[in-house]
Protein backbone atom coordinates (compact mmCIF):
# COMPACT_ATOMS: atom_id res chain seq x y z
CA UNK A 1 0.00 0.00 0.00
CA UNK A 2 1.06 3.58 -0.95
CA UNK A 3 2.34 5.90 2.20
CA UNK A 4 -0.34 8.55 0.71
CA UNK A 5 -2.85 5.81 1.54
CA UNK A 6 -5.53 8.01 3.92
CA UNK A 7 -5.58 5.56 7.38
CA UNK A 8 -8.94 7.00 8.89
CA UNK A 9 -12.07 5.32 7.38
CA UNK A 10 -13.51 7.84 5.62
CA UNK A 11 -16.92 5.75 6.86
CA UNK A 12 -17.55 4.19 10.07
CA UNK A 13 -17.50 0.15 9.68
CA UNK A 14 -20.97 -0.19 10.99
CA UNK A 15 -22.31 2.63 8.42
CA UNK A 16 -20.39 0.75 5.47
CA UNK A 17 -22.23 -2.87 6.84
CA UNK A 18 -25.56 -1.21 7.24
CA UNK A 19 -25.30 0.88 3.84
CA UNK A 20 -24.34 -1.83 2.22
CA UNK A 21 -26.69 -4.55 3.77
CA UNK A 22 -29.79 -2.77 3.80
CA UNK A 23 -29.49 -2.22 0.08
CA UNK A 24 -29.18 -4.73 -1.18
CA UNK A 25 -31.83 -6.75 1.15
CA UNK A 26 -33.84 -4.02 -0.53
CA UNK A 27 -32.88 -4.75 -3.77
CA UNK A 28 -33.23 -8.65 -3.26
CA UNK A 29 -36.78 -8.36 -1.40
CA UNK A 30 -38.14 -6.67 -4.32
CA UNK A 31 -36.99 -8.84 -6.95
CA UNK A 32 -38.38 -11.94 -4.94
CA UNK A 33 -41.70 -10.73 -3.97
CA UNK A 34 -41.80 -10.64 -8.17
CA UNK A 35 -40.36 -13.96 -8.43
CA UNK A 36 -42.99 -16.12 -5.99
CA UNK A 37 -45.86 -14.20 -7.40
CA UNK A 38 -44.95 -15.08 -10.99
CA UNK A 39 -45.69 -19.08 -9.50
CA UNK A 40 -48.47 -17.97 -7.52
CA UNK A 41 -50.54 -15.26 -8.75
CA UNK A 42 -49.05 -13.82 -12.09
CA UNK A 43 -50.17 -16.75 -14.50
CA UNK A 44 -53.56 -16.23 -13.20
CA UNK A 45 -54.00 -12.47 -13.41
CA UNK A 46 -51.69 -11.75 -16.06
CA UNK A 47 -51.37 -14.34 -18.11
CA UNK A 48 -54.23 -16.15 -18.53
CA UNK A 49 -53.73 -18.01 -21.58
CA UNK A 50 -55.87 -21.22 -20.47
CA UNK A 51 -53.59 -23.99 -20.34
CA UNK A 52 -50.96 -24.07 -17.04
CA UNK A 53 -47.54 -24.42 -18.84
CA UNK A 54 -47.81 -21.49 -21.33
CA UNK A 55 -48.90 -19.58 -18.77
CA UNK A 56 -46.14 -20.79 -16.66
CA UNK A 57 -43.62 -20.17 -19.02
CA UNK A 58 -45.26 -16.58 -20.24
CA UNK A 59 -45.05 -15.41 -16.54
CA UNK A 60 -41.57 -16.82 -16.09
CA UNK A 61 -40.58 -15.28 -19.33
CA UNK A 62 -41.63 -11.80 -18.41
CA UNK A 63 -39.18 -12.75 -15.37
CA UNK A 64 -36.52 -13.62 -17.13
CA UNK A 65 -37.03 -10.32 -19.25
CA UNK A 66 -35.34 -8.15 -15.99
CA UNK A 67 -32.26 -10.21 -16.44
CA UNK A 68 -31.65 -8.91 -20.23
CA UNK A 69 -32.38 -5.10 -18.68
CA UNK A 70 -29.84 -5.74 -16.03
CA UNK A 71 -26.88 -5.16 -18.40
CA UNK A 72 -28.05 -2.03 -19.48
CA UNK A 73 -28.76 -0.76 -16.09
CA UNK A 74 -24.71 -2.28 -15.39
CA UNK A 75 -23.70 0.35 -18.27
CA UNK A 76 -25.54 3.19 -17.01
CA UNK A 77 -25.18 3.15 -13.42
CA UNK A 78 -21.68 1.92 -13.75
CA UNK A 79 -20.74 4.80 -15.92
CA UNK A 80 -22.19 7.40 -13.50
CA UNK A 81 -20.26 5.07 -10.15
CA UNK A 82 -16.77 5.29 -11.98
CA UNK A 83 -17.00 9.00 -13.10
CA UNK A 84 -19.22 10.77 -10.72
CA UNK A 85 -18.65 8.66 -7.41
CA UNK A 86 -20.34 5.76 -5.81
CA UNK A 87 -22.89 7.71 -3.34
CA UNK A 88 -25.26 9.12 -5.33
CA UNK A 89 -25.68 6.00 -8.17
CA UNK A 90 -26.55 4.23 -4.87
CA UNK A 91 -29.16 6.27 -3.94
CA UNK A 92 -30.10 6.56 -7.57
CA UNK A 93 -30.56 2.89 -8.38
CA UNK A 94 -32.40 2.36 -5.14
CA UNK A 95 -35.14 4.67 -5.66
CA UNK A 96 -35.75 3.26 -9.22
CA UNK A 97 -36.40 -0.13 -8.16
CA UNK A 98 -38.78 1.25 -5.02
CA UNK A 99 -40.95 3.33 -7.56
CA UNK A 100 -41.37 0.26 -10.38
CA UNK A 101 -41.71 -2.68 -7.36
CA UNK A 102 -44.53 0.19 -5.76
CA UNK A 103 -45.96 0.66 -8.79
CA UNK A 104 -46.64 -3.53 -9.68
CA UNK A 105 -48.46 -3.39 -6.53
CA UNK A 106 -50.88 -0.93 -8.26
CA UNK A 107 -51.33 -2.82 -12.06
CA UNK A 108 -54.55 -3.44 -13.03
CA UNK A 109 -55.02 -6.97 -14.12
CA UNK A 110 -55.77 -8.88 -17.56
CA UNK A 111 -59.27 -8.65 -16.60
CA UNK A 112 -59.29 -5.15 -16.63
CA UNK A 113 -57.38 -4.40 -19.27
CA UNK A 114 -56.84 -7.32 -21.32
CA UNK A 115 -53.38 -7.93 -22.82
CA UNK A 116 -51.99 -3.91 -21.76
CA UNK A 117 -51.99 -5.55 -17.82
CA UNK A 118 -49.03 -7.93 -19.18
CA UNK A 119 -47.39 -5.07 -20.93
CA UNK A 120 -47.62 -2.60 -18.32
CA UNK A 121 -46.34 -5.43 -15.82
CA UNK A 122 -42.96 -6.01 -18.26
CA UNK A 123 -42.58 -2.68 -18.52
CA UNK A 124 -41.96 -2.09 -14.96
CA UNK A 125 -40.29 -5.64 -14.42
CA UNK A 126 -37.65 -4.45 -16.62
CA UNK A 127 -37.35 -1.56 -14.57
CA UNK A 128 -36.66 -3.54 -12.06
CA UNK A 129 -33.78 -5.06 -13.75
CA UNK A 130 -32.59 -2.08 -14.75
CA UNK A 131 -32.25 -1.20 -11.15
CA UNK A 132 -30.34 -3.66 -9.46
CA UNK A 133 -28.44 -3.54 -12.52
CA UNK A 134 -26.08 -0.50 -10.65
CA UNK A 135 -27.48 -1.78 -7.29
CA UNK A 136 -25.22 -4.62 -6.57
CA UNK A 137 -22.18 -3.49 -7.80
CA UNK A 138 -21.75 0.01 -5.82
CA UNK A 139 -22.75 -2.21 -2.93
CA UNK A 140 -19.94 -4.30 -3.70
CA UNK A 141 -17.70 -0.95 -3.87
CA UNK A 142 -18.43 0.57 -0.70
CA UNK A 143 -18.24 -2.65 1.26
CA UNK A 144 -14.83 -3.51 -0.32
CA UNK A 145 -13.71 0.09 -1.17
CA UNK A 146 -13.85 0.55 2.73
CA UNK A 147 -12.93 -2.49 4.21
CA UNK A 148 -9.57 -3.08 6.42
CA UNK A 149 -7.06 -4.58 5.19
CA UNK A 150 -7.10 -8.25 4.80
CA UNK A 151 -10.93 -8.39 5.39
CA UNK A 152 -12.23 -7.43 2.13
CA UNK A 153 -13.78 -10.83 1.35
CA UNK A 154 -15.74 -10.56 4.59
CA UNK A 155 -16.90 -7.02 3.81
CA UNK A 156 -17.27 -7.45 0.82
CA UNK A 157 -20.29 -10.87 2.02
CA UNK A 158 -22.42 -8.19 3.70
CA UNK A 159 -23.91 -7.13 0.32
CA UNK A 160 -24.71 -11.06 -0.17
CA UNK A 161 -25.78 -11.38 2.80
CA UNK A 162 -28.78 -9.40 1.49
CA UNK A 163 -29.91 -12.13 -1.17
CA UNK A 164 -31.22 -14.64 1.73
CA UNK A 165 -32.28 -12.11 4.24
CA UNK A 166 -34.75 -10.68 0.93
CA UNK A 167 -35.90 -14.15 0.19
CA UNK A 168 -36.81 -14.39 3.89
CA UNK A 169 -38.67 -10.95 4.11
CA UNK A 170 -40.43 -11.24 1.17
CA UNK A 171 -41.51 -14.88 1.13
CA UNK A 172 -42.52 -14.50 4.73
CA UNK A 173 -44.50 -11.64 4.08
CA UNK A 174 -46.40 -14.15 1.78
CA UNK A 175 -47.02 -16.77 4.19
CA UNK A 176 -48.57 -14.32 6.45
CA UNK A 177 -50.77 -12.82 3.69
CA UNK A 178 -51.68 -16.30 2.34
CA UNK A 179 -52.40 -17.20 5.89
CA UNK A 180 -54.84 -14.46 6.61
CA UNK A 181 -56.29 -14.76 3.81
CA UNK A 182 -57.26 -18.22 2.86
CA UNK A 183 -59.52 -20.08 0.62
CA UNK A 184 -62.95 -20.89 1.78
CA UNK A 185 -63.06 -24.44 1.00
CA UNK A 186 -59.57 -25.73 -0.55
CA UNK A 187 -56.18 -24.19 0.96
CA UNK A 188 -54.73 -25.66 -2.36
CA UNK A 189 -56.38 -22.49 -4.01
CA UNK A 190 -56.16 -18.82 -3.55
CA UNK A 191 -58.57 -16.99 -2.07
CA UNK A 192 -60.61 -14.12 -3.84
CA UNK A 193 -59.01 -11.81 -1.49
CA UNK A 194 -55.43 -12.66 -1.82
CA UNK A 195 -56.18 -12.26 -5.90
CA UNK A 196 -57.82 -8.96 -5.74
CA UNK A 197 -55.60 -7.25 -2.95
CA UNK A 198 -53.22 -9.86 -1.12
CA UNK A 199 -50.77 -10.01 -3.48
CA UNK A 200 -50.14 -6.22 -3.88
CA UNK A 201 -49.26 -5.71 -0.37
CA UNK A 202 -45.51 -6.69 -0.47
CA UNK A 203 -45.30 -4.80 -3.95
CA UNK A 204 -46.51 -1.71 -1.58
CA UNK A 205 -44.46 -2.42 1.57
CA UNK A 206 -41.47 -2.10 -0.56
CA UNK A 207 -42.05 1.39 0.21
CA UNK A 208 -41.34 1.97 3.46
CA UNK A 209 -38.29 -0.68 2.96
CA UNK A 210 -36.94 2.27 0.44
CA UNK A 211 -37.48 4.99 2.91
CA UNK A 212 -35.00 3.50 5.24
CA UNK A 213 -32.32 2.45 3.07
CA UNK A 214 -32.29 5.94 1.68
CA UNK A 215 -31.97 7.56 5.06
CA UNK A 216 -28.82 4.98 5.49
CA UNK A 217 -27.60 5.81 1.87
CA UNK A 218 -27.59 9.30 2.19
CA UNK A 219 -24.94 9.40 4.91
CA UNK A 220 -22.70 7.91 3.30
CA UNK A 221 -19.22 9.58 2.72
CA UNK A 222 -16.83 9.07 -1.12
CA UNK A 223 -14.90 6.15 -0.90
CA UNK A 224 -11.04 7.49 -0.37
CA UNK A 225 -9.89 5.34 -2.56
CA UNK A 226 -12.51 6.60 -5.47
CA UNK A 227 -11.35 10.33 -4.53
CA UNK A 228 -7.53 9.32 -5.14
CA UNK A 229 -8.57 8.17 -8.10
CA UNK A 230 -9.70 11.87 -8.95
CA UNK A 231 -7.19 13.26 -7.53
CA UNK A 232 -4.77 11.39 -9.49
CA UNK A 233 -6.51 12.16 -12.79
CA UNK A 234 -7.48 8.51 -13.55
CA UNK A 235 -11.11 8.85 -13.71
CA UNK A 236 -12.50 7.76 -17.85
CA UNK A 237 -14.72 9.93 -19.62
CA UNK A 238 -16.32 6.29 -20.58
CA UNK A 239 -15.41 3.96 -18.52
CA UNK A 240 -17.54 1.00 -20.57
CA UNK A 241 -15.04 1.83 -23.58
CA UNK A 242 -11.76 1.42 -21.42
CA UNK A 243 -13.39 -2.03 -19.90
CA UNK A 244 -13.46 -3.66 -23.19
CA UNK A 245 -10.54 -2.41 -24.65
CA UNK A 246 -7.42 -2.82 -21.97
CA UNK A 247 -9.90 -5.50 -19.24
CA UNK A 248 -12.43 -7.47 -21.64
CA UNK A 249 -10.42 -10.82 -20.64
CA UNK A 250 -11.48 -10.42 -16.89
CA UNK A 251 -15.05 -9.41 -18.32
CA UNK A 252 -15.62 -12.59 -20.01
CA UNK A 253 -14.19 -14.50 -17.54
CA UNK A 254 -16.33 -12.71 -14.64
CA UNK A 255 -18.98 -13.48 -16.56
CA UNK A 256 -18.51 -17.13 -16.57
CA UNK A 257 -17.26 -17.29 -12.83
CA UNK A 258 -20.71 -16.04 -11.91
CA UNK A 259 -22.14 -18.09 -14.16
CA UNK A 260 -22.91 -21.80 -11.38
CA UNK A 261 -24.44 -19.17 -9.00
CA UNK A 262 -27.02 -17.85 -11.12
CA UNK A 263 -27.97 -20.71 -12.16
CA UNK A 264 -28.19 -22.76 -8.78
CA UNK A 265 -29.87 -19.85 -7.17
CA UNK A 266 -32.72 -19.55 -9.79
CA UNK A 267 -33.24 -23.26 -9.64
CA UNK A 268 -32.90 -23.44 -5.59
CA UNK A 269 -35.85 -20.69 -5.39
CA UNK A 270 -38.47 -20.76 -8.50
CA UNK A 271 -37.65 -23.69 -10.57
CA UNK A 272 -37.72 -25.60 -6.42
CA UNK A 273 -41.35 -23.68 -5.57
CA UNK A 274 -42.58 -24.96 -9.03
CA UNK A 275 -41.76 -28.42 -9.18
CA UNK A 276 -42.49 -28.76 -5.31
CA UNK A 277 -45.46 -27.72 -5.64
CA UNK A 278 -47.77 -28.72 -8.40
CA UNK A 279 -49.59 -31.49 -7.69
CA UNK A 280 -48.26 -34.81 -8.35
CA UNK A 281 -50.84 -36.83 -10.01
CA UNK A 282 -52.81 -35.24 -12.91
CA UNK A 283 -56.39 -36.48 -10.89
CA UNK A 284 -55.62 -33.88 -7.98
CA UNK A 285 -53.92 -31.03 -10.77
CA UNK A 286 -57.24 -31.75 -13.01
CA UNK A 287 -59.89 -31.27 -10.14
CA UNK A 288 -58.37 -27.69 -8.86
CA UNK A 289 -57.88 -26.86 -12.54
CA UNK A 290 -61.54 -27.56 -12.71
CA UNK A 291 -62.14 -25.28 -9.53
CA UNK A 292 -60.51 -22.68 -10.94
CA UNK A 293 -62.40 -22.55 -14.14
CA UNK A 294 -66.01 -23.28 -12.84
CA UNK A 295 -65.05 -20.43 -10.35
CA UNK A 296 -64.64 -18.15 -13.43
CA UNK A 297 -67.55 -19.64 -15.57
CA UNK A 298 -65.43 -21.21 -17.95
CA UNK A 299 -65.48 -24.17 -19.78
CA UNK A 300 -62.80 -27.08 -18.70
CA UNK A 301 -61.35 -30.03 -21.08
CA UNK A 302 -59.85 -32.62 -19.11
CA UNK A 303 -58.60 -34.79 -21.39
CA UNK A 304 -56.68 -31.69 -23.18
CA UNK A 305 -55.45 -30.68 -19.42
CA UNK A 306 -54.43 -34.00 -18.96
CA UNK A 307 -52.66 -34.70 -22.33
CA UNK A 308 -50.27 -31.88 -21.25
CA UNK A 309 -49.95 -32.25 -17.49
CA UNK A 310 -46.75 -33.37 -16.08
CA UNK A 311 -46.29 -34.16 -12.37
CA UNK A 312 -44.34 -32.05 -9.18
CA UNK A 313 -43.96 -33.31 -5.50
CA UNK A 314 -47.65 -32.00 -4.54
CA UNK A 315 -46.18 -30.39 -1.25
CA UNK A 316 -48.55 -27.47 -0.39
CA UNK A 317 -47.57 -24.15 -0.82
CA UNK A 318 -47.22 -23.08 2.90
CA UNK A 319 -44.85 -26.19 3.75
CA UNK A 320 -42.69 -26.31 0.95
CA UNK A 321 -42.20 -22.44 1.61
CA UNK A 322 -41.34 -23.24 4.92
CA UNK A 323 -38.85 -25.65 3.89
CA UNK A 324 -37.46 -23.05 1.65
CA UNK A 325 -36.73 -20.62 4.03
CA UNK A 326 -34.94 -22.89 6.32
CA UNK A 327 -32.82 -23.65 3.27
CA UNK A 328 -32.47 -20.08 3.38
CA UNK A 329 -30.91 -19.53 6.95
CA UNK A 330 -27.98 -22.02 5.98
CA UNK A 331 -27.56 -19.94 2.28
CA UNK A 332 -27.28 -16.56 4.91
CA UNK A 333 -25.00 -18.24 7.13
CA UNK A 334 -22.62 -19.73 4.50
CA UNK A 335 -22.44 -16.75 2.91
CA UNK A 336 -20.95 -15.11 6.07
CA UNK A 337 -18.98 -17.72 6.66
CA UNK A 338 -17.34 -17.71 3.06
CA UNK A 339 -16.13 -14.18 3.74
CA UNK A 340 -13.19 -15.13 6.10
CA UNK A 341 -12.73 -18.25 4.41
CA UNK A 342 -12.00 -16.46 1.19
CA UNK A 343 -9.41 -14.25 3.05
CA UNK A 344 -7.42 -16.93 4.42
CA UNK A 345 -7.32 -19.44 1.86
CA UNK A 346 -7.81 -16.91 -1.23
CA UNK A 347 -10.83 -16.40 -3.10
CA UNK A 348 -10.13 -18.56 -6.25
CA UNK A 349 -9.26 -21.73 -4.06
CA UNK A 350 -12.74 -21.68 -2.37
CA UNK A 351 -14.43 -20.95 -5.25
CA UNK A 352 -12.61 -24.28 -7.28
CA UNK A 353 -13.79 -26.61 -4.44
CA UNK A 354 -17.53 -25.39 -4.29
CA UNK A 355 -17.80 -25.59 -7.78
CA UNK A 356 -16.96 -29.06 -8.20
CA UNK A 357 -19.22 -29.62 -4.94
CA UNK A 358 -22.34 -28.20 -7.61
CA UNK A 359 -21.11 -30.23 -10.22
CA UNK A 360 -21.75 -33.29 -8.15
CA UNK A 361 -24.76 -31.77 -6.87
CA UNK A 362 -26.52 -31.56 -9.90
CA UNK A 363 -26.59 -35.65 -10.20
CA UNK A 364 -28.27 -35.87 -6.81
CA UNK A 365 -31.89 -34.44 -7.89
CA UNK A 366 -33.45 -37.41 -9.01
CA UNK A 367 -32.49 -39.45 -5.43
CA UNK A 368 -33.79 -36.32 -3.34
CA UNK A 369 -36.59 -34.82 -5.34
CA UNK A 370 -37.55 -38.47 -6.43
CA UNK A 371 -40.41 -38.67 -3.89
CA UNK A 372 -43.83 -36.99 -3.54
CA UNK A 373 -45.61 -35.58 -0.80
CA UNK A 374 -47.03 -37.93 1.84
CA UNK A 375 -44.47 -40.59 1.05
CA UNK A 376 -42.31 -42.33 3.68
CA UNK A 377 -38.90 -39.96 3.16
CA UNK A 378 -40.39 -37.28 0.97
CA UNK A 379 -39.81 -34.16 3.31
CA UNK A 380 -36.74 -35.03 4.70
CA UNK A 381 -35.04 -35.78 1.16
CA UNK A 382 -36.59 -32.98 0.06
CA UNK A 383 -35.41 -30.87 2.82
CA UNK A 384 -31.83 -31.59 3.14
CA UNK A 385 -31.66 -31.31 -0.87
CA UNK A 386 -32.90 -27.50 -0.52
CA UNK A 387 -30.43 -27.48 2.85
CA UNK A 388 -27.87 -28.38 0.57
CA UNK A 389 -28.12 -26.69 -2.54
CA UNK A 390 -28.89 -23.31 -0.64
CA UNK A 391 -25.60 -24.35 1.83
CA UNK A 392 -23.12 -24.10 -1.83
CA UNK A 393 -25.20 -21.40 -3.07
CA UNK A 394 -23.58 -19.30 0.54
CA UNK A 395 -20.01 -20.84 -0.11
CA UNK A 396 -19.73 -19.52 -3.94
CA UNK A 397 -21.86 -16.02 -3.31
CA UNK A 398 -20.57 -14.58 -0.45
CA UNK A 399 -16.64 -14.19 -2.24
CA UNK A 400 -17.99 -13.10 -5.56
CA UNK A 401 -18.64 -9.47 -3.78
CA UNK A 402 -14.83 -9.20 -3.40
CA UNK A 403 -13.72 -11.30 -6.72
CA UNK A 404 -15.58 -9.53 -9.10
CA UNK A 405 -14.58 -6.03 -8.33
CA UNK A 406 -11.10 -7.10 -7.58
CA UNK A 407 -10.45 -7.94 -11.20
CA UNK A 408 -10.97 -4.57 -12.31
CA UNK A 409 -8.63 -1.18 -11.42
CA UNK A 410 -10.43 1.87 -9.11
CA UNK A 411 -11.48 4.01 -12.16
CA UNK A 412 -13.56 0.89 -14.20
CA UNK A 413 -14.34 -1.39 -10.98
CA UNK A 414 -18.33 -0.34 -11.29
CA UNK A 415 -18.60 -0.94 -14.79
CA UNK A 416 -16.55 -3.79 -14.93
CA UNK A 417 -17.80 -5.87 -11.91
CA UNK A 418 -21.19 -4.73 -12.85
CA UNK A 419 -21.64 -5.75 -16.23
CA UNK A 420 -20.08 -8.98 -15.52
CA UNK A 421 -22.25 -9.55 -13.38
CA UNK A 422 -25.17 -8.91 -15.24
CA UNK A 423 -24.44 -10.22 -18.25
CA UNK A 424 -23.91 -13.70 -16.52
CA UNK A 425 -27.44 -13.16 -15.43
CA UNK A 426 -28.38 -13.35 -19.02
CA UNK A 427 -26.79 -16.73 -19.35
CA UNK A 428 -27.75 -17.93 -16.24
CA UNK A 429 -30.99 -16.49 -14.22
CA UNK A 430 -32.60 -14.95 -16.97
CA UNK A 431 -33.02 -18.65 -18.94
CA UNK A 432 -32.69 -20.61 -15.75
CA UNK A 433 -36.34 -20.71 -15.11
CA UNK A 434 -37.51 -21.77 -19.03
CA UNK A 435 -35.15 -24.35 -18.92
CA UNK A 436 -35.41 -25.97 -16.15
CA UNK A 437 -39.56 -25.67 -17.17
CA UNK A 438 -38.69 -27.18 -20.46
CA UNK A 439 -36.34 -29.71 -19.15
CA UNK A 440 -38.84 -31.04 -16.41
CA UNK A 441 -41.72 -31.49 -19.07
CA UNK A 442 -39.42 -32.83 -21.04
CA UNK A 443 -38.84 -35.55 -18.45
CA UNK A 444 -41.99 -36.55 -18.04
CA UNK A 445 -42.08 -34.86 -14.79
CA UNK A 446 -38.84 -36.13 -13.44
CA UNK A 447 -35.91 -33.30 -12.72
CA UNK A 448 -32.61 -35.53 -13.52
CA UNK A 449 -32.25 -32.93 -16.33
CA UNK A 450 -32.32 -30.18 -14.46
CA UNK A 451 -29.62 -31.60 -12.47
CA UNK A 452 -27.48 -32.02 -15.79
CA UNK A 453 -28.59 -28.32 -16.69
CA UNK A 454 -26.55 -27.29 -13.80
CA UNK A 455 -23.85 -29.25 -13.31
CA UNK A 456 -22.78 -28.46 -17.35
CA UNK A 457 -23.09 -24.65 -16.43
CA UNK A 458 -20.66 -25.68 -13.82
CA UNK A 459 -18.37 -27.30 -15.32
CA UNK A 460 -18.26 -23.74 -17.17
CA UNK A 461 -17.86 -22.16 -14.22
CA UNK A 462 -14.75 -24.82 -13.60
CA UNK A 463 -13.03 -23.33 -16.09
CA UNK A 464 -12.93 -19.60 -15.83
CA UNK A 465 -11.97 -19.91 -12.24
CA UNK A 466 -9.30 -22.16 -13.23
CA UNK A 467 -8.18 -19.26 -15.73
CA UNK A 468 -8.20 -16.35 -13.53
CA UNK A 469 -5.56 -15.19 -11.10
CA UNK A 470 -6.15 -15.21 -7.34
CA UNK A 471 -6.98 -11.75 -6.10
CA UNK A 472 -6.73 -12.19 -2.38
CA UNK A 473 -3.83 -10.05 -2.24
CA UNK A 474 -4.42 -7.93 -5.01
CA UNK A 475 -2.93 -4.01 -4.94
CA UNK A 476 -6.61 -2.80 -4.35
CA UNK A 477 -5.71 0.84 -2.87
CA UNK A 478 -3.62 1.38 -5.14
CA UNK A 479 -4.75 -0.13 -8.50
CA UNK A 480 -6.19 3.33 -9.71
CA UNK A 481 -6.30 2.22 -13.46
CA UNK A 482 -4.53 4.29 -16.41
CA UNK A 483 -5.08 7.76 -16.50
CA UNK A 484 -7.40 9.59 -19.36
CA UNK A 485 -3.83 10.40 -21.26
CA UNK A 486 -2.64 7.00 -21.52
Amino acid sequence: MSTDTVTAPANPRSRVILASLIGTTIEFYDFYVYATAAVLVFPILFFPTGNDTTALLASFGVFGAAMIARPIGAMVFGHFGDRYGRKATLVASLLTMGIATFLIGLLPTFQQINWWAALLLLILRLAQGFALGGEWSGAALVATENAPEGKRAWYGSFPQLGAPLGFIIANGLFLIINALLPHASDPSLKSEAFLSWGWRVPFLFSAVMVIIGLWVRLKLVESETFKRAEDKGTIRKLPLATVFRHHWKHLILGTFVMLATYVLFYLMTNFTLSFGTKPASVEVAAAAAQKAAEAKGAAFDQAAFAAQFYPGQGFGYTDFVVMQIIGVVFFGVFTLVSGPWADRIGRRKLLIWTTVAIILFGFTFPLFLGQHAGEPFAVVLTQSFLILGFLLMGITFGPMGALLPELFPTNVRYTGSAVAYNVSSILGAAVAPLIAVWLWQTAGGSSWLVGLYLSAMAVLTLIALILIPETKDHAYEDDLGVSAGS
